[in-house]
Formats: C-alpha cells, sequence, structure tokens
C-alpha cells in the first residue's frame, strides 16, 4: 500500500519538476491564482483556437477513412489496388509523419513554430483542394495513375500533418498553460467523433440489401469529405493567423509598459537526449500508449455484433455496427481528454502513476478476443459489453492517458525548454502510432 501512495504521489526529488504549480490552478479559469508574469493569463478566445487547432490536425486523416468507399470502388477493377490501398496508404503515411516530426523535433534553432503552423494548413488545403476536384477530373484515369496520385497527396497531407504536429504542440507548450494543450487534444478527440458517427449514419441509410454505395453516391461522398477537410483548415488558418497577431500586440504592449523592456523569454535548444532524459517516463508514457491504442482498429473492423441476423435491427449489420463501434471508441477517447480538464482528475504531473496506467492498458487485447471476432462467436455474448466496457474505456483511457503525458510535459523542464519539450513530446506520440501501426499488421494476420 505504501508503493502505490509512492506511484500517486507529488513527484519527489528523483524526479523534480523544474517550476511548482501554485496553489488554486485550474479553480478559476479567467482569474487563475497562479498567473505569473511569464505565463500570459487564461484566454477563452486563445482555448477555442487551439482547439480548432486540434480539430484541423486531425481532420485530414479522418477523412481518407471516411472516404474508403470511393477508393474502394475506384480501384476495384484492380485486385492488387483493391486488396493493397489501405495498406499502402497507412504506410506511406506513418512513414512521412515520423520522419517529419523527427526532423522537425532536432531543427530547433531559429525555429519559427507559428511559419511552421501555417505551412502545414496550406499545405492541407492545396492537398484536399485537389483530392476534391480529382474525383471529378480524373474519373476516367487509369487505376495505376490515380493511385499514384493518390500516394502523392497522402504523402503531402501526412507531411502537413507532421509539420503541424510538431509546431502546434511547441508553440502550445511556450504559453506555461495547460489548459490550451488540453484543448488541442479535445478538438483532435472531436475530429474523431464527428467522422464516425458520420460513417455509422451512412451505414443505416444504404439499402435494406446493400451495403455498397452508388458509385455516383461514392464520388460525391467523396467530394464532400475532401472539400470539408479543405473548409477547416482555411477556418483553422484563419482562427491562427488572428491568434498570431493578438499575441504580437500582446508582446508589444507588454514591453512599452516595461521600465526595463525586457526580452519575452528565449527559447533554448536541447538536444532529444536531453529531453528524454527530463521527461522520460511521461515520454515512454504517451509513446506506449499510442504503441497499444493502434491495436484497436485492427479488432474494430473485424468484431460483429451478435445480434447481426436477418431479423434484427439495421444497426447491427456491419455497414452501420463497425462504424458505431468506432464512434463508441472516439466518444470514450473524448470523455477522457475533457477530463483533465480538472486538475483534480489530473494524472499529469505524477509520470509514475501515467507509467503504471500505460503498462496496464495491455489487458484489452485479450478483452477484444472475447467478443465476436470475424463472426466466429463471442466467448462474452453481450454487444454492451464490447461497445462500453471493451470500446468505451479503452477509448476512455487512450484519451486520459495521452492528455495528461502532453500537458505535464512543460512541467518538468525550464522555461526557455518549453517548446523544444513540446515538439519532442509530439515525436514519441507519432513514434507510437508508428510503432503500433507495423504492431497491427501482425495482429491482422493472426
Amino acid at each position: 500500500m505504501d508503493r502505490i501512495r509512492r506511484w500517486i504521489a507529488p513527484p519527489t526529488a528523483e524526479y523534480e519538476p523544474i517550476h511548482e504549480e501554485p496553489a488554486g490552478y485550474g479553480e478559476d479559469l479567467d482569474t487563475p491564482l497562479g498567473a505569473s508574469q511569464s505565463n500570459p493569463s487564461f484566454s477563452r478566445p486563445v482555448y477555442w483556437v487551439f482547439f480548432i487547432l486540434g480539430v484541423s490536425m486531425l481532420w485530414a486523416w479522418n477523412m481518407f477513412l471516411a472516404a474508403a468507399p470511393f477508393f474502394h470502388q475506384r480501384f476495384q477493377s484492380d485486385e492488387w489496388a483493391t486488396t493493397h490501398y489501405q495498406s499502402s496508404i497507412l504506410t506511406v503515411s506513418t512513414i512521412t509523419n515520423l520522419a517529419s516530426v523527427f526532423i522537425l523535433a532536432k531543427l530547433q534553432e531559429s525555429a519559427s513554430y507559428p511559419k511552421r503552423i501555417i505551412v502545414s494548413l496550406m499545405i492541407n488545403i492545396v492537398v484536399f483542394t485537389l483530392l476534391a476536384f480529382s474525383t471529378l477530373l480524373l474519373k476516367d484515369a487509369s487505376v495505376s495513375i490515380y493511385f499514384g496520385f493518390v500516394m502523392v497527396m497522402v504523402f503531402g497531407a501526412s507531411m502537413a500533418t507532421g509539420i503541424n504536429q510538431n509546431g502546434v504542440f511547441a508553440y502550445v507548450s511556450g504559453f506555461g498553460r495547460e489548459e490550451y494543450t488540453q484543448a488541442i487534444m479535445s478538438g483532435q478527440g472531436v475530429a474523431g467523433v464527428l467522422p464516425s458517427l458520420a460513417q455509422m449514419l451512412s451505414g443505416l441509410a444504404l439499402p435494406e440489401h446493400g451495403d455498397k454505395q452508388t458509385p455516383e453516391a461514392s464520388w460525391k461522398s467523396a467530394f464532400g469529405c475532401f472539400m470539408t477537410a479543405t473548409g477547416v483548415s482555411c477556418l483553422t488558418l484563419v482562427s491562427f493567423v488572428w491568434l498570431t497577431k493578438q499575441q504580437s500586440l500582446h508582446v508589444i504592449d507588454d514591453q512599452s509598459q516595461s521600465s526595463s523592456a525586457d526580452d519575452p523569454t528565449p527559447t533554448k535548444t536541447a538536444s532529444l537526449w536531453t529531453l528524454f532524459s527530463k521527461l522520460r517516463l511521461s515520454a515512454i508514457s504517451i509513446y506506449l500508449c499510442f504503441t497499444i491504442t493502434m491495436i484497436f482498429p485492427v479488432y474494430t473492423s473485424q468484431i460483429e455484433s451478435v445480434n447481426n441476423n436477418s431479423t434484427t435491427s439495421r444497426l447491427f449489420r456491419a455497414a452501420a455496427f463497425i462504424p458505431l463501434a468506432f464512434f463508441f471508441w472516439n466518444a470514450g477517447d473524448l470523455l477522457g481528454r475533457t477530463l483533465v480538464i480538472n486538475p483534480r482528475y489530473s494524472l499529469a504531473h505524477r509520470p509514475w502513476a501515467l507509467f503504471t496506467l500505460a503498462i496496464c492498458r495491455v489487458g484489452f487485447i485479450p478483452l477484444y478476443l472475447l467478443c465476436n471476432v470475424g463472426g466466429r462467436g463471442a466467448i462474452v455474448s453481450s454487444d454492451f459489453f464490447y461497445l462500453f466496457i471493451v470500446q468505451g474505456l479503452f477509448g476512455i483511457t487512450n484519451g486520459y492517458l495521452s492528455s495528461c503525458c502532453m500537458m505535464g510535459a512543460g512541467y518538468f523542464v525550464s522555461a526557455e525548454e518549453r517548446e523544444p519539450a513540446g515538439g519532442f513530446m509530439s515525436l514519441m506520440l507519432v513514434a507510437g502510432l508508428a510503432t503500433g501501426s507495423l504492431l497491427s499488421f501482425l495482429a491482422s494476420g493472426a
């Protein structure tokens, strides 16, 4: 019992934070008791800008998932392309994203994180506008040409996502306010919930005895998905430009009121090993979190309802039930990301507790095997068990753990190392996704 108390207790001298969190932190978001001169006071408009940035960060990738029926129909005349387009998209995306984040994490000197964010959003606008109009203009292109075009677009979107992740998490860390990091994580959660909800509704709208869209409905749906991604990126770009202008005015105003006219705290470059030594438990925790999490798409796409028969509701048919399962996971993920907005429920400053929770999440893998995988029958014959206990709790733990890890990154480094620390944590996040994606191939073949 004493050992458990030590794990959940505040950090000791062995893992000492650089700066102490002031008493009363987070009790009043508008006027926090712990606001210091080095950290700006909490601003709700700024919070919502970071929320939109979080939505935009994952929206692009989710639009590729939402357009899967279109890609399947577009490539159906070529057996190889039909079989391998999903794994090809995943491979190109994972490698590009990881390489981008790794390179940018090392390029800290003279880095302009706002410029990186703006560039990433502009790339996304171009990529998804081209994808949208390709559904109209490249209808007659051969499968090989369109397959190559899609892979180039995936490369561009994944590079933009890597640049965006590095820039956003580094930029928000410079504010020194964990609420803004939580806003990004919540935005990511929303970006997961909405597409899965739309897919579920689309599945319910399919003909009674069909699980396929007509070609015309398919390309119209894809055009809408890609143009929505363009719109989200445009909205995010406008919002972020507004934020940078507000920050510039804030800095100028602070300097004009300061008798010493001191410069803002400069950003300090730090090697990845130095950052790892200071953030090792949080970094390992978020790496393990997403490595384990990436097992869920494999099983979710295979598990069928135990009530799937000709007399049951269409909600239990595969076309609607699988998106429903994704919705439950993403809803749990969003709930977990939202819980940490109250500091009383946060473990952001307790790295040993986060590490223990990350390890324990391995236990969800055998729980999936108790469900109706591939229609072979379930050991626990209950959709409630699968949707609420397995999917819901697995999603909640992912959202909660990842948010705590990212929010606590700036707590264990000096003020001038916050931005590099944010970029480093995004690298560990993406590395976990990459490792989990590779391991998921083993699970899917098992």
